[in-house]
């Protein structure tokens, strides 16, 4: 955790779907960066390409399907403010159900990290890189 006060739930709550998600999206990307570096050091490319099989829109979505069951109320709540946040663009790229459900993925774990709840967002984090 970096050394910054943690927010009220009430106060995190208070943000947008996208805020949550803008800033989930870098505390998902870091987690998986740590997972990869923690199993030895690889060519620059090659951690790349093992962190985008990862970081992406259909591998987030697939995530909550992981999680979905395990996920209580609010955090739940905090998933769909996301997943339905209107100014979502959705690139040509991908699917637009993947992408808003990767939204809601990002919105949850920007939730949990401002709100301190470590434990609980590498438990998630840990059941979604499961096998």
């Amino acid at each position: 955790m970096i050394g910054h006060e943690r927010m009220t739930p009430a106060k995190a709550r208070a943000l947008s779907g996208l805020t949550l998600a803008f800033f989930g999206d870098g505390v998902y990307e870091v987690l998986v960066r740590e997972m990869i570096v923690k199993n030895g050091s690889l060519p620059v490319n090659e951690l790349h390409k093992r962190a985008v099989q990862y970081v992406n829109a259909g591998f987030q979505s697939s995530a909550y399907d992981k999680i979905a069951s395990l996920l209580t109320e609010e955090e739940e709540e905090i998933f769909k403010r996301g997943r339905n946040a209107s100014g979502n663009n959705v690139p040509r790229s991908s699917n637009p159900r993947d992408y808003r459900r990767a939204t809601g993925v990002e919105a949850l774990f920007g939730y949990l990290y401002l709100t301190g709840q470590n434990d609980r967002m590498i438990y998630l984090f840990d059941v979604i890189c499961e096998g």
